[in-house]
């Protein structure tokens, strides 16, 4: 079992910035690809962003190329996702999600095994 648990989230104008982060614990080691997910009110899950196990690898949705940046540090069993120049479309629950059999850093949620209980971002215009 792996458990996942998110903080960062807030409230933040239109512009500026907020970084989630993931701590994981448990069955860490088994923790190879890391993502995360975002979903607004009447929408369902939607990719934002993945990274693989030694963070050579990364995957991010277009809606968020260049504005958002993932990172790990396995030492510590966390992921990050720096989120610059908000809009408020970003607007959403974010989820930390991990892989335990695949390396790769999917932005299918279908490929993801566990999950956080997510962290809510606003972004007011």
């Amino acid at each position: 079992q792996v458990q996942l648990v998110e903080s960062g989230g807030g409230l933040v104008q239109a512009g500026g910035s907020l970084r989630l982060s993931c701590a994981a614990s448990g069955r860490t080691f088994s923790n190879v690809a890391m993502g995360w997910f975002r979903q607004a009110p009447g929408k369902g899950r939607e990719f934002v962003a993945a990274i693989s196990l030694t963070g050579g690898s990364t995957r991010y949705a277009d809606s968020v190329k260049g504005r958002f940046t993932i990172s790990r540090d396995n030492a510590k069993n966390t992921v990050s996702l720096q989120m610059n120049s908000l809009k408020p479309e970003d607007t959403a629950v974010y989820f930390c999600a991990t892989r335990t059999t695949y390396s790769s850093p999917s932005s299918s949620h279908a490929e993801y095994d566990y999950w956080g209980q997510g962290t809510q971002v606003t972004v007011s215009s």
